[in-house]
Order: structure tokens, then C-alpha cells, then sequence
């Protein structure tokens, strides 16, 4: 039986930017990328672990860069674009994961608890498509991927200003894709189900709320960081150059989900 292939997968010879990129996701994303072929910069505020997410793009025999930056400086992402386009000569592709929660009554929450998770995470997310989608634009390539979420489509629990801001990351999406497909750009979004991560484990495993999102979820089980990896290196590359403006929703068919039993 013959093996077919799509070369369209195949990220050699591209520049990707993991904003975010050192844990969880936005790592398991970064080792993706890296193992589809592409030189990788994992980004994130704390320098120590850009070096660890750096030493394991390095591992797959792709190039990177170690540089820190924080989402709610644009100054530094700017540093980091500068960094990328010196060391490379440009940026292709783009992964927006830097994001932050807080569960809270809605009652109860400040505006400058409302504020700091919009800012990083919905301006956050728009800093870095402006910073290197006005490079993209330039260019005349790019591809964006931004990370939405389950509360982009369904409400969770006490956790309102998160939903609100990956909701809007969604419409951001939308409109980014209209104003800069027709100039090679294709900007779209990855919206993960439950996934285990080290900051999550307890919750998942000894909570009502972990209990109800099992529930909730047909495969019986929670996602594997990994397997976030294949709908990220799709949206990153050439086969899906003509997909724009899409949500890849990966969630085990939690959105699907009615009556489990």
C-alpha cells in the first residue's frame, strides 16, 4: 500500500514565533512546529524556561533564539520581531498563547483583576498580531494562529473576564482574517478543550468541576498536550493555505456534547 504524502505540511524552512510558548500548550505547539521542520522561538517572561523550551527545539536540530518577552509590553515584542528578522530574515508564522485565568464571582471581581486578564490576554494577543502581522503584511506571507477556547462558545463557572476575552479573541480573529487575507496572511485560531497541564492536575482530578468536565467530554478522558500539536502545524502551514478565519476546535467532542450516558 502506498504512503501518501502532503509536503504542505512540511514547515522547513519556516520561521515560527510561540508567544507563550514554554508551558503547557503553548509549548507542546512550539515542539510541533519544531518537529514539522521549522526554527522555533518559544517565548515567555521567565528567561530560564525560554532556555529549557529552547534546548528542546535545539534537540530536534532547528535553530531558535532566547529572548523573554511579556505580552503587556509591546516594547518587547517589538525586540523580539527585530531579534527574529536578524537572526532569520523573517517570521512566518505566529502563535499567540500567552493567557491567564482567575476564578472568581463575577460579583466580586475588580476591574483591576477585569483589566490585567483582558490585557493579556485579548490585547496581549492583538500586540503580537500587530507587531508581526504588519511584518506579514510586508511580506506578502504569514500565517497566525491564535489560542481560543472552550469559554469562547460555552460559559464556565466564576470565570467571566476569561470568557469575555476569549470570546472576543475569536471576533479579533475574524476581523484580522478579512483585513489581511487578500495581502497572503491567513489569520485563524485553535480553541482547546480540557487538557491536563501541572496547573490544572488537581482540579481535573479532585474536583465536582473536574468530575463535570469529564462528564461533559464523549472521549472519556482529558486531552494530551501533545495532541494539540497537529491542528496547530496544519494552521501553520501550506496545506491550509486557503483556511481563513477559522476556530480548529480540539476538545475530545466536549462542544458536541448532549446526554453522555
Amino acid at each position: 500500500m502506498s504512503v501518501v504524502s502532503l509536503p504542505g505540511l512540511d514547515l522547513g524552512g519556516k520561521t515560527a514565533v510561540v508567544v507563550g510558548g514554554t508551558g503547557g500548550i503553548g509549548r507542546a505547539a512550539a515542539l510541533g512546529l519544531a518537529e514539522a521542520g521549522a526554527d522555533v522561538i518559544a517565548t515567555g517572561r521567565r528567561i530560564e524556561q525560554v532556555d529549557r523550551t529552547a534546548r528542546e527545539v535545539e534537540g530536534f536540530g532547528r535553530r531558535t533564539l532566547r529572548v523573554a518577552v511579556d505580552v503587556t509590553d509591546r516594547a518587547s515584542l517589538e525586540r523580539l520581531l527585530a531579534a527574529a528578522v536578524g537572526a532569520f530574515g523573517k517570521v512566518d508564522v505566529l502563535v499567540n498563547c500567552a493567557g491567564k485565568i482567575r476564578r472568581a464571582p463575577t460579583l466580586d471581581v475588580s476591574e483591576s483583576d477585569w483589566a490585567d486578564i483582558i490585557d493579556t490576554n485579548l490585547t496581549g494577543t492583538l500586540r503580537g498580531c500587530q507587531v508581526f502581522g504588519r511584518h506579514m503584511v510586508e511580506r506578502g506571507y504569514g500565517r497566525i494562529v491564535n489560542i481560543a477556547s472552550l469559554t469562547s462558545f460555552v460559559a464556565l463557572h466564576e470565570v467571566a473576564a476569561y470568557g469575555a476575552s476569549k470570546a472576543a479573541i475569536v471576533a479579533l480573529t475574524h476581523s484580522l482574517a478579512i483585513e489581511w487575507g487578500s495581502k497572503g496572511v491567513c489569520v485563524n485560531a485553535v480553541a482547546p478543550g480540557i487538557f491536563r497541564t501541572h496547573l490544572n492536575e488537581q482540579l481535573l482530578d479532585g474536583t465536582p468541576r473536574g468530575h463535570e468536565l469529564l462528564l461533559r467530554t464523549p472521549m472519556k478522558r482529558f486531552g494530551r498536550v501533545e495532541e494539540i500539536r497537529g491542528a496547530v502545524v496544519f494552521l501553520a502551514s501550506d496545506a491550509a493555505s486557503f483556511v481563513n478565519g477559522q476556530v480548529l476546535v480540539v476538545d475530545g467532542g466536549f462542544l458536541a456534547s448532549g446526554v453522555n450516558q
